[in-house]
């Protein structure tokens, strides 16, 4: 079944399937939690978190850092898993960073993502509309 990025549906099937396939998350983002702000997606602007490698739902509670990205961005970056689309925006104004910038910096110290991982992410590309 297909859910429209960011519904609420979509946010229960991603974390069902990350559960399922439960990735190895590497040390360096195992505590690290980001809240990003999306705006402009056909829900209107949605709140969420990277925690522990996931995205989730809501911002978390004391989230050192907070970015906020197009909805367009973010669907790239997070879907299509599209980097050079992040840097674009990023270098183009069109993300924010509020807070702790060195945390963003940790996520790419993460390293390539695990074959868990790109199963993940696959599965959740497949099921978004």
């Amino acid at each position: 079944m297909s859910h429209p990025f960011l519904s609420n549906d979509w946010f229960a099937e991603a974390a069902k399937i990350f559960q399922e396939i439960a990735p190895p998350v590497p040390a360096v983002i195992q505590d690290l939690v980001i809240n990003l702000r999306v705006r402009g997606g056909p829900e209107g602007d949605v709140e969420a978190r990277m925690a522990g490698g996931q995205l989730l739902k809501g911002f978390g509670a004391g989230a050192p850092t907070t970015l906020t990205i197009p909805y367009d961005v973010a669907r790239k970056m997070i879907v299509e898993n599209d980097q050079n689309a992040a840097m674009q925006a990023f270098m183009g104004g069109q993300i924010q960073i509020e807070g702790d910038m060195s945390r963003v910096m940790a996520m790419q110290a993460a390293g390539p993502p695990s074959p868990e991982s790109q199963q993940v992410a696959q599965q959740i590309r497949a099921m978004t509309v």
